[in-house]
């Protein structure tokens, strides 16, 4: 989304950060239950989450991603399409490399850590991608566009 390289830039780090912000509370309250420390271990954890994150995103998980997708689909494909297709394929990459981060941040590098790495994997997956779809793609696609109101061309 977004016109400029910039607006582009501005909406992957909103979408990373959506993302990370939800992930890294789902892991939370996972692993150490629903309690008042919540919010504080969140904003102690999600920094070094969101660079590593963003890192991937920006320079490796969406340029493979959207070059895939489109070898797949027609750029003049409906837009739905296009949006659910680089979805998935960013959900499905994220998780199988951030699931490695934090299998590693829990465990060290520790044969544990690869015994965890599957069920990482898996809970993560299913949480992964309800959020992209139906919460954070959403939220974040309304603020960019009362950000940034698409440009009418003049006839």
């Amino acid at each position: 989304m977004g016109e400029t390289k910039l607006q582009k830039n501005i909406f992957t780090v909103m979408m990373c950060f959506g993302m990370v912000f939800g992930m890294t509370l789902y892991n939370i309250i996972l692993h150490n239950g629903f309690s008042a420390g919540v919010f504080t271990l969140l904003l102690k954890e999600i920094w070094l989450v969101f660079i590593v994150a963003f890192l991937l995103d920006f320079f490796v998980v969406g340029p493979i991603a959207k070059r895939q997708v489109f070898r797949i689909l027609k750029p003049d494909t409906n837009k739905i399409k296009i949006i659910l297709c680089l979805a998935s394929s960013m959900v499905v990459s994220m998780v199988l490399l951030m699931s490695v981060f934090g299998a590693v941040f829990m465990e060290g590098f520790t044969l544990n850590a690869l015994k965890i790495y599957p069920e990482t994997v898996l809970l993560n997956f299913v949480a992964a991608l309800p959020l992209n779809l139906l919460i954070v793609s959403p939220v974040v696609r309304t603020l960019f566009v009362k950000i940034f109101p698409p440009q009418i061309a003049n006839s």
